[in-house]
């Protein structure tokens, strides 16, 4: 197994895993990342300053993937943690807490100063990680996500 910073052969693996879990969990598909038009250039939509989306090749198969990129219409020290999802092979391994934990170092390092999440209210085992990430609720959503089908949202500071 192995954890890598996407490559643009990557991207066709990369949105059918995400549609395929989106899929699984019986999320819609309008107001949601399975909507997203970067879903398709992933490598292309990380290629940017303070950017990055990791994957989890096992076998040579991508089977988990996350990133964090500036959140949108918010303040330069606000990122977000993006499209966390993984297959169901890749679940109860602790890959999620070794994905989390590279992207919230790295998004420290890129100087950011809190990590902001959407999610969806019956996706418990990924809430759970959060919390357990330090991530705590918010009341609201913040920035231009265009998920409107997420209701639950979350917030962490970082440390430098």
């Amino acid at each position: 197994m192995v954890i890598r910073q996407i490559e643009k052969r990557d991207n066709e693996k990369v949105a059918l895993l995400i549609r395929a879990v989106l899929s699984e969990f019986d999320v819609p598909k309008v107001g949601t990342a399975y909507a997203d038009p970067q879903l398709d250039y992933m490598f292309e939509a990380y290629g940017v300053p303070r950017a990055v989306y990791f994957v989890i090749e096992e076998n040579e198969i991508i089977i988990g993937g996350a990133g964090i990129m500036q959140l949108a219409n918010e303040s330069d020290t606000i990122c977000e943690l993006q499209k966390m999802y993984f297959l169901p092979e890749a679940r109860g391994r602790g890959l999620g807490n070794q994905m989390m934990e590279l992207c919230l170092t790295a998004a420290a390092g890129f100087g950011f100063e809190k990590c902001y999440l959407e999610t969806m209210p019956y996706m418990k085992a990924a809430q759970k990680l959060y919390v357990l990430s330090g991530f705590e609720y918010l009341d609201s959503p913040m920035g231009c996500t265009g998920h409107t089908s997420c209701p639950v949202w979350m917030i962490k500071s970082l440390e430098p």
